[in-house]
C-alpha cells in the first residue's frame, strides 16, 4: 500500500517560522553592533586617559578630548563612533589620593553616549535607541 506525501508542509513551515528567525537575526545583530560601538568609545577613552597620564596635570585636555572623539589629538578625520562629539567628553579631572607617598590619578569620561538603532521596529517589535551610561578611565599619572 502506498501513503501519500503530504505536500508543501516544509514551505509552509518555513512561512510560519521566518518572521521569528529573521527577528532574532536583526536582534543579534544590532546587539553586535552596540557593544562593538560601546568598545570603541570605551578602548579610545583609556588611550586618552592614558596621554593625560603622561602629561603635566591640568594641561593638554583638548588633544585629549580630540583623541577621544577622533582618534588623534590634531582632532581630524571622522569620528571613531557614530555620534560621538567632543561636548560628551568631560573635563578631565586630576586628583592626589593616598598619603606617603600620594598618587596623581586622572580620570576621563564620555557621558551619555547615544547608540542608534539600524532598525526602528521590525514586525511591530520596536528597537529604540538606547543611551549608555557615562564611560571613564583613571590612570596613575607619572607626572
Amino acid at each position: 500500500m502506498m501513503r501519500s506525501r503530504p505536500k508543501g508542509t516544509a514551505a509552509i513551515e518555513l512561512a510560519l517560522m521566518m518572521p521569528i528567525l529573521l527577528l532574532l537575526t536583526l536582534v543579534t545583530t544590532e546587539f553586535g553592533r552596540a557593544i562593538i560601538e560601546y568598545n570603541t568609545v570605551v578602548k579610545s577613552v583609556r588611550s586618552a586617559t592614558r596621554y593625560l597620564a603622561t602629561r603635566a596635570p591640568n594641561t593638554k585636555t583638548p588633544e585629549a578630548k580630540n583623541l577621544v572623539v577622533f582618534g588623534n589629538t590634531a582632532g581630524t578625520g571622522p569620528a571613531l563612533a557614530p555620534g560621538l562629539s567632543i561636548a560628551q567628553v568631560a573635563n578631565p579631572v586630576w586628583q592626589m589620593l593616598g598619603s606617603n607617598p600620594t598618587t596623581n590619578v586622572v580620570t576621563l569620561t564620555v557621558q551619555a553616549y547615544p547608540f542608534k538603532s539600524l532598525f526602528t521596529s521590525v514586525f511591530g517589535v520596536s528597537f529604540g535607541d538606547v543611551t549608555f551610561g557615562d564611560i571613564s578611565a583613571s590612570m596613575r599619572s607619572a607626572v
